[in-house]
């Protein structure tokens, strides 16, 4: 599962939120690909998701979150899609 954060630089209350969504997705899926995206830097590639606002979470190519989820939001989020994967 590929989980795609895009922030800006400076947030700091991204950086802290960054590392306990890491963390619990990394408990909560088996293979999980965590990238966190500098949005100046990946334009492009939020464009073609749809990102229009920060912080966002996309989730195997499918925009979820356009703001800062909890991290009972993005459990939830992560084991209803491996619960689809496997029906």
């Amino acid at each position: 599962m590929k989980v795609e954060i895009f922030y800006t630089p400076g947030c700091s209350e991204c950086v802290a939120a960054h590392a306990k969504l890491r963390a619990m997705a990394q408990e909560a899926v088996q293979e999980v690909e965590w990238r966190e995206l500098n949005i100046l830097e990946e334009l492009d590639h939020a464009v073609e998701l749809g990102v229009i606002t920060l912080p966002s979470i996309v989730i195997d190519g499918e925009l979820v979150f356009t703001s800062m989820p909890t991290v009972a939001q993005l459990r939830d989020a992560l084991i209803k899609r491996t619960k689809a994967r496997v029906s």
